[in-house]
């Protein structure tokens, strides 16, 4: 059964992605709050999904069925690969377009449910299905409905229908009848269009950009995610330190409060203080006013005391 945080982690990857920081921020501290240090430490490993994997992340989590969908034509796929069965294989793809193309209008549909003003890379989520279709790790990742990036996958699709072509082809020439039969047949295997030097050059050539073309991309894939890598690091360290500034502007915020609550203390005391000063002031002159007229009278008596 699933736990009170694995629930509110689905909510963050359900999210939008420009609120997940400040979401996740909240929902760390309400977990050191309460004092569950794991809970805590499990939603500050989260990263945040670019907007394409949000968008596969909503699929995963809203419409699960569809994803199984996708899981099934994956394994039928590959088997036909494995099989070399060209039929098959070309109706799995033509039905690949059409599932991911649902998937994708699926996918779209919910995340304008979610925020209409988000611009949806939509290529990048048909990309992103699409190598879901090819490997299987990845689409245990897509079922987790916590991508945080879209995935690509290179190697599947139409590259392997020339060579089932190919492969057709030779299977269905010359039958055993006719290897087996006179000179005739021979000869007519000979007369059959063999590549020449200038074609083999020009394939060779080919094989060899294809290869530098995918040196060139792997180092530069390589290179891409050791960026990503630092990137990430370095935005765990920024969300860090924008969480102990988060701190120190709470514990400001709280000495501001008690200095305010001080200093309002301190105002009503000085307002107590000068009523009492000026209640002191009325009945000082009070006492000089009786003073002045006792002396007076006292002055008055003295001047007709009789001689």
């Amino acid at each position: 059964m699933p736990s009170a945080t694995d629930d509110l982690i689905q909510r963050l990857y359900e999210s939008p992605p420009e609120g997940f920081v400040a979401a996740r921020t909240a929902a760390i501290e309400d977990a050191r709050r309460a004092g569950d240090k794991p809970a805590a430490k499990r939603l500050a490993a989260l990263k945040k999904p670019t907007v394409a994997a949000w968008v596969v992340n909503l699929l995963a989590l809203r419409r699960p069925e569809l994803i199984e969908e996708l899981v099934e034509l994956s394994t039928a796929l590959r088997e036909a690969q494995r099989g070399l069965d060209g039929a098959a294989l070309r109706e799995l793809t033509n039905q690949r377009r059409q599932v991911v193309s649902a998937l994708v209008a699926a996918a779209g549909k919910l995340a304008r449910a979610e925020d209409r003003s988000i611009k949806l890379p939509l290529g990048e989520v048909e990309a992103t299905l699409t190598a879901a279709l090819a490997e299987p790790e990845i689409a245990a990742q897509v079922r987790t409905g916590r991508l945080i990036r879209a995935a690509t996958y290179a190697g599947f699709g139409e590259v392997p229908r020339p060579r089932l072509r190919l492969v057709t082809d030779e299977v269905d020439g010359p039958d055993d009848e006719d290897d087996a039969g006179d000179g005739d047949d021979d000869a007519e295997v000979v007369e059959f269009p063999q590549p020449n030097a200038r074609e083999k050059a020009a394939a060779e050539r080919r094989r060899r950009e294809f290869e530098q073309r995918r040196r060139d991309l792997r180092r530069e894939l390589t290179n891409a995610q050791a960026a990503e890598r630092r990137a990430d690091e370095q935005l765990e360290r920024a969300e860090a330190a924008e969480r102990d500034a988060g701190h120190v502007v709470e514990d400001l915020d709280a000495e501001l409060a008690e200095l305010e609550r001080r200093r309002t203390e301190a105002q009503a005391d000085v307002a107590r203080r000068k009523q009492a000063r000026r209640l002191a002031e009325r009945e000082t002159a009070a006492a000089r006013r009786q003073v002045g007229d006792v002396q007076a009278a006292l002055e008055d008596l003295e001047s007709d005391e009789p001689e």
